[in-house]
C-alpha cells in the first residue's frame, strides 16, 4: 500500500489537499519548475480540492501539455488508495512507452502498477496495471472482471483517444463501466470526428451543438502566466517548390501564396523532401537556433517530427552532415524505441528525429527546439507536437519550433492558447464546408502506430523537383514579427541568435526591436538589393486560395456599392485603386493589397456621404 496520506476526521475529506503531496520524493514531480519540486502546483491542488469535495464517480481534467497531469492524477490515486475508496488502480494510456512511464511515475510515489500484464491473477504486491486502449480493445472483458471483483480507479489517460474508432470506445464502455472511479486526463480534448469519448459528459450550447463539459481546466493561457510552461517562438520559413504532377505538368509555387489545397499539399511536401534545399537550410537554422538556446539551457535537446520512416532516416543523415553528430532516430513504438528516447532523454546530445509517435504523452522535458516536418495539418496533432516543448523546468526557458508557411499551421501557432471542446455535432449549411477539423483519414493517420513503413512516399500524386528556403516571419503570443530573409543571411541571424533564457514579456519586446532593426536596415539597401518581399509580417497575411477568393469577392462588391455612389464605371475606380495603393491587377494582387483597396474604398465612400 502507497505511503498514508493524512487522516482527516469524516465528512471533511477535501482539507487534506493542502498536504495531499506532502509523502511525495522530492525528485516528484522530477522535473517541477521552481519551488514546485514538494507540493502541489496550484492547479493540481485546485482540481484535488474539487474533486474531493464533490466525490464524483467520473472527473474529466483538460490541462495543458506539461503541466502535470500524471502527478495530479497519482497524487489523487493515492489518497483514493489510500481512504479505501478504491482498492486497485488501472492506468489506460494511448501506447507501449507510456504506459510504461506511467508505471515508472507511480512507483516513484509507492504505487506499484504491472506495465507488462496480459492476463490471470495480478501479483499481491502490485496496487494495479497500466494497460494501453488497444489493450482493453483486444480483451475487454478481462478489465471488467477485474473491475468487478475489487473496487477500481480507472485512469483514462489522453482519453480522446478512446473515441479513436468505435471498437475502442464501446471496449472501453464495457470495460470499465463497472468501476468505482473513473479520471479521465487529456491536454487536447478536440477530435476531428464525431466519435463520443466514453465517460465524457456533453453539454448542449446555444447553437444546438454537444460539447465535451471538463471538470477542471487549465489551459496553455493560464500555465504560461504561472511559469509552468514554456512560451512557444514559431520561426516560418517559405521559398519557391517545383514539383511535377501525374500528368507530368510542371508546377512552380512559393509556399504561404493563395493555393488550391490540393496544391498546399503538394508544395509543403515539395518542401519536406530531404533532396530539396527546403530542409536542409531549416536544419540548419534549427541546429543554429539549438545552439543558441544551449548557452542558457546546456542539455536542451531537438526533435524533428517526420512523416515516415525513409524520410527520418534522411533528415537524420542531414543533420549529421550538418553538425558532425549523430542523431537518435525513433522509427516505432517499439520496446527498443522506448529505450532510445529514455537515453536520449538522459544523455544530453542534440538531436531526436522521430516519426509521428513522438508526438503525443513522451515525456523529453529538455526538448527545447522543434522542426515541424510532417503534412499532419490537424489541430489535434499540431498541439500535441508543440506539447513536447513546452514543459518548463525553470524560469525564463523559451521553446522554439520552426514549421513551414503554410495557412492551417501558422493558425494553429497563432491560437497556441484557445481552449478547444470535443463537439459530438457539426453545422452543416447548404453549400458550405464543414467548418471543424481536418479529415478524420488524416488524423488516423496521425494516431495510428508507425511499425513500418506506410508507403505514402509512393502514393504521392507528383515528383518533388527543386526547393529553395527563405525565412518568412516568427510568430509569438498570437502577433507576426519579421521581414523575408535568406537563410545565413544577418537578418535571419537575428532571429535565431534571441536568448535561450527570457521571460514572456522579454521575447515580445526583443521580437519588437529585431524587426524595427530588421526594417531599418532594409530602408538603406539599394533597390536593386531587395530581391525578397520587403514588407512586414503584420502586413503580409498568409492565406488559404478560398479567403484569397472572398477577398476578391468582398472589393469587388465595395467597389459595386461605390459605382452607384459616385457614378464612376467599375474600370475608372479600380484603376485608381491600382494609382493609389499600388499593385497589380485585382487578380494578381496579394491580400495585403487587396485587403489595403478595400479600406480605402471604404474610407472614399465614407467621405461622399
Amino acid at each position: 500500500m502507497p505511503t498514508p496520506a493524512p487522516r482527516t476526521r469524516e465528512h471533511e475529506p477535501e482539507t487534506v489537499t493542502t498536504t495531499a503531496s506532502h509523502h511525495l520524493s522530492p525528485a516528484f514531480p522530477g522535473r517541477a519548475p521552481w519551488g514546485t519540486a514538494n507540493k502541489l502546483r496550484a492547479w493540481q491542488q485546485g482540481a484535488m480540492e474539487k474533486y474531493l469535495q464533490e466525490q464524483p464517480r467520473d472527473f474529466l481534467a483538460v490541462a495543458t501539455p506539461g503541466a502535470g497531469k500524471t502527478t495530479f492524477a497519482l497524487t489523487l490515486a493515492s489518497w483514493l488508495l489510500h481512504h479505501h475508496v478504491v482498492q486497485q488502480v488501472t492506468v489506460v494510456a494511448p501506447t507501449e512507452h507510456l504506459k510504461k512511464q506511467w508505471a515508472a511515475a507511480a512507483a516513484r510515489i509507492g504505487i506499484k502498477l504491472d506495465p507488462d500484464y496480459s492476463a490471470g491473477p495480478l501479483s499481491k504486491e502490485y496496487h494495479g496495471v497500466a494497460v494501453t486502449y488497444a489493450g482493453v480493445g483486444v480483451r475487454p472483458m478481462l478489465h471488467r472482471n477485474r473491475c468487478e471483483q475489487r473496487k477500481t480507479l480507472v485512469i483514462l489517460d489522453e482519453i480522446h483517444h478512446a473515441g479513436d474508432s468505435k471498437s475502442w470506445g464501446e471496449a472501453c464502455l464495457e470495460a470499465f463501466e463497472p468501476a468505482t472511479r473513473r479520471l479521465a486526463l487529456t491536454g487536447t480534448p478536440f477530435r476531428s470526428d464525431t466519435n463520443p469519448i466514453p465517460f465524457v459528459t456533453y453539454e448542449e450550447g446555444s447553437d444546438g451543438i454537444r460539447r465535451s463539459s471538463a471538470d477542471y481546466t487549465y489551459g496553455y493561457g493560464n500555465a504560461l502566466g504561472d511559469g509552468v510552461v514554456r512560451p512557444v517562438i514559431f520561426l516560418s520559413y517559405s521559398g519557391n517548390m517545383r514539383w511535377r504532377t501525374k500528368a507530368g505538368d510542371e508546377v512552380a509555387a512559393r509556399l504561404g501564396e493563395p493555393m488550391t489545397k490540393d496544391a498546399i499539399s503538394q508544395a509543403w511536401r515539395t518542401a519536406l523532401d530531404p533532396r530539396g534545399d527546403w530542409m536542409p537550410n531549416v536544419l540548419r537554422a534549427a541546429d543554429q537556433r539549438l545552439t543558441e538556446v544551449r548557452k542558457g539551457i546546456p542539455d536542451a535537446g531537438g526533435l524533428v517530427i517526420a512523416s515516415d520512416q525513409d524520410s527520418a532516416r534522411a533528415y537524420a543523415k542531414l543533420i549529421r552532415e550538418i553538425t558532425g553528430t549523430k542523431a537518435t532516430v525513433v522509427l516505432s513504438d517499439e520496446a527498443a524505441a522506448s529505450k532510445r528516447i529514455e537515453e536520449f532523454s538522459e544523455d544530453g546530445s542534440r538531436w531526436m528525429v522521430a516519426v509521428r509517435m513522438v508526438s503525443e504523452g513522451v515525456d523529453v522535458p529538455r526538448l527545447a527546439v522543434g522542426v515541424y516536418a510532417t503534412t499532419i495539418s490537424t489541430p489535434l496533432f499540431f498541439a500535441q507536437a508543440v506539447g513536447r516543448f513546452v514543459r518548463s523546468r525553470r524560469r525564463g526557458e523559451t521553446a522554439s519550433v520552426f514549421l513551414p508557411t503554410i495557412p492551417n499551421l501558422l493558425g494553429f501557432a497563432s491560437e497556441m492558447e484557445v481552449e478547444r471542446d470535443h463537439a459530438l455535432d457539426k453545422p452543416k449549411k447548404d453549400g458550405e464546408e464543414d467548418p471543424y477539423a481536418e479529415s478524420e483519414k488524416e488524423m488516423a493517420e496521425a494516431e495510428k502506430q508507425q511499425d513500418e513503413d506506410t508507403g505514402e512516399q509512393d502514393m504521392l500524386p507528383f515528383e518533388a523537383l527543386e526547393s529553395d528556403a527563405v525565412f518568412d516571419r516568427v510568430l509569438y503570443d498570437g502577433a507576426e514579427f519579421g521581414m523575408q530573409a535568406h537563410p545565413g543571411s544577418e537578418e535571419e541571424q537575428d532571429y535565431l541568435g534571441i536568448p535561450g533564457l527570457l521571460e514572456p514579456d522579454q521575447v515580445q519586446l526583443l521580437l519588437q526591436k529585431r524587426q524595427a532593426r530588421q526594417i531599418a536596415h532594409s530602408r538603406k539597401k539599394p533597390d536593386e538589393e531587395a530581391d525578397l518581399l520587403e514588407l512586414p509580417a503584420e502586413r503580409r497575411p498568409v492565406v488559404s486560395h478560398k479567403e484569397l477568393l472572398e477577398l476578391r469577392k468582398q472589393l469587388n462588391t465595395m467597389v459595386g456599392a461605390y459605382v452607384h455612389q459616385s457614378g464612376k464605371p467599375h474600370g475608372v475606380i479600380h484603376t485608381e485603386l491600382r494609382r493609389v495603393c499600388g499593385g497589380p491587377p485585382s487578380a494578381e494582387a496579394t491580400a495585403g493589397q487587396i485587403r489595403e483597396r478595400i479600406k480605402k474604398v471604404q474610407e472614399w465612400a465614407t467621405r461622399m456621404r
